[in-house]
């Protein structure tokens, strides 16, 4: 099989998935009709079905990257592993250029998935670490008596960052009428995981039982600051092996290399000395 025909029947196969699971929806992405030149409302179809809009709330793009422009780059990564299948056919075995085509489609169909994974994993952990001072300060309003969806507003409105993005968000939907179990549950949503979920939690007890907030603020981001710092001596654990074995392989190579130039460019001085 050509380059050019396993490229083009991973396509279809692409195309025939997304064809099939409209149809068993209602209605169909029409993305071949898209691919010709058909609306962007074909675009939009497909991600909504891939649950494109999540990902883009997680990595922090959402208002600047729409899902429509997102599933059109993921057709042009596939076009553009499509385009590397050929160029990579020829060099290979008959056996592996459908192989080939297929990992060099699904990757660049892949991509930018990838690359959004990537920006959410990198934003979450800035997030992580301004909580704990988020909650200290929340902490210290709660214990003053003023209400924590006012000082969450002052903590989203004096920083900077995905916390505090995430926090205005969640003001915002309070102030506008939603209740603040919901502007919680839709923050948990978007920003998963067990820290947002104990702050949560913790809001949500003071409310219905009015457990004493400030203390399980306070516990909270103790725990945060130890489970940082064991992170960051897990990591120095882990380079220490690392920065031997370039000592070992890099540093003391290159010492004995230059000992032995040494004693080769004065061997005559060495020799005749003897």
């Amino acid at each position: 099989m050509s380059p050019l025909l396993a490229a083009v029947a991973v396509l279809l196969v692409f195309a025939a998935i997304w064809e099939l699971a409209g149809a068993a929806a209602g209605s169909g992405p029409r993305v071949l009709a898209a691919l010709g030149g058909g609306s962007g409302a074909s675009f939009a179809e497909a991600a909504e079905r891939l649950a494109l809009a999540s990902r883009i709330s997680r990595a922090g793009l959402h208002g600047r990257l729409e899902p429509g422009a997102l599933m059109l780059a993921k057709l042009a990564g596939a076009a553009i592993g499509a385009g590397l299948a050929l160029i990579v056919g020829p060099v290979l075995p008959g056996r592996l250029v459908l192989a080939a085509a297929v990992l060099l489609v699904v990757a660049g169909f892949l991509g930018p998935d990838a690359a959004l994974e990537r920006a959410a994993r990198r934003r979450r952990a800035r997030l992580v670490a301004a909580l704990p001072g988020a909650l200290d300060m929340l902490a210290v309003g709660a214990g003053a008596g003023r209400g924590p969806t006012l000082v969450l507003g002052e903590i989203a409105s004096g920083t900077t960052g995905p916390l505090a993005a995430e926090l205005a968000t969640a003001v915002a939907e309070i102030e506008s009428g939603a209740a603040s179990r919901d502007a919680l549950a839709a923050l948990r949503r978007r920003v998963p995981g067990a820290e947002i979920g104990a702050l949560a939690a913790a809001l949500e007890r003071s409310r219905t039982y009015g457990s004493p907030l400030a203390e399980q603020l306070h516990a909270q981001a103790t725990a945060l600051r130890r489970d940082a710092r064991r992170r960051i001596e897990e990591h120095a654990a882990r380079a220490a092996p690392k920065i031997q074995l370039v000592v070992a392989l890099v540093l003391v190579p290159s010492v004995l290399l230059m000992l032995l130039a040494a004693i080769l460019a004065h061997s005559d001085a060495f020799f005749g000395a003897l």
